[in-house]
């Protein structure tokens, strides 16, 4: 299960961090994805951690914006999202998740909204 939060209403320019608490399977040797889908539109797939969490990948539209990390202890996934954009409104997913595409949506969690507006 994985159950995210931290979503919420902010400003351009803004700062919001996303946490995914992952339970009923091995969190620590799974490696982990964030997935966002914005009104009317497809799923995208916005960034990649690896088990160990020292390796990263973004997608080109949040690289340099957002942060990836993760606490195997917490069994916890994080989203540090600075300098947000109206374009960067979503529902925002974290998912089991090994590669730089969308995952199957069967490996989501029910997602957090993330709404920037002035």
């Amino acid at each position: 299960q994985l159950v995210e939060s931290g979503g919420g209403l902010v400003q351009p320019g803004g700062s919001l961090r996303l946490s995914c608490v992952a339970s009923g399977f091995n969190f620590r040797i799974t490696d982990m994805s964030w997935v966002r889908q914005a009104p009317g539109k497809g799923p995208e797939w916005v960034s990649l951690i690896y088990q160990g969490g020292t390796m990263t990948w973004y997608a080109d539209s949040v690289k340099g914006r957002f942060t990836t990390s993760r606490d195997n202890v917490k069994n916890t996934l994080y989203l540090q999202m600075n300098a947000l954009r109206p374009e960067d409104t979503a529902v925002y997913y974290c998912s089991l998740g090994a590669s730089r595409h969308v995952p199957p949506r069967d490996y989501w969690g029910q997602g957090t909204q993330v709404t920037v507006s002035p």
